[in-house]
């Protein structure tokens, strides 16, 4: 998707994105994962939209969005089913400085990205456990180490790499991410918009 990922808010680029999680949903795959901001902004509109639109259907999207709060906004990823949706992870390491300013309420200003540090590095999906790890958090020992504390079953790893085109930076990611996974032993699924 490119540059529009996140930006393009519209509801015919929402109801693209679910005709190919229908279409994709379909031969027994019962979960599908969209990359790090595919949402835009995740409101109570668009939840309404999801959830309707699954009706019927046994599939659960993951999907990347942003949640807007007073204290600026938290980088998640959400999961949708036909019954309901909630937050199943808050980035715990956002960019300093591009997305996390934890300075700026200092000059008036809002922190950006929140960093939610020790929140929810292993999460409950079904009856598994999933480590899950946006961008910049491929890159870190941190969110990994204090993810396989939890014995996930699953790393779900998401990125939003457009912007990089040209760079070696979202092959790095997954092999940083891939490498992790080998390490503990760990299956890995990417989800990727480059």
């Amino acid at each position: 998707m490119g540059a529009s990922v996140g930006r393009d808010t519209s509801m015919a680029r929402h109801r693209d994105l679910i005709a190919t999680v229908l279409e994709r949903g379909t031969d027994g795959v019962r979960t599908v994962i969209l990359p790090e901001s595919t949402l835009g902004f995740w409101t109570p509109t668009v939840e309404r939209l999801w959830i309707r639109a699954l009706s019927g259907h046994d599939t659960t999207v993951l999907a990347g969005a942003a949640v807007v709060n007073a204290a600026g906004y938290d980088n998640v990823v959400v999961a949708i089913s036909a019954d309901s949706s909630r937050i199943l992870y808050r980035e715990r390491m956002p960019v300093p400085g591009s997305m996390w300013q934890p300075w700026q309420p200092l000059f008036g200003g809002n922190a950006g990205a929140q960093a939610h540090i020790f929140a929810n590095p292993v999460v409950a999906l079904g009856s598994g456990r999933v480590a899950v790890l946006i961008c910049y958090e491929q890159l870190l020992v941190w969110p990994v180490l204090q993810s396989m504390l939890g014995s996930p079953d699953v790393i779900v790893a998401v990125g939003n790499g457009w912007w990089t085109k040209g760079t070696s930076i979202v092959a790095i990611q997954r092999a940083s991410t891939a490498a992790w996974a080998k390490l503990f032993s760990r299956p890995v699924v990417f989800s990727f918009n480059t």
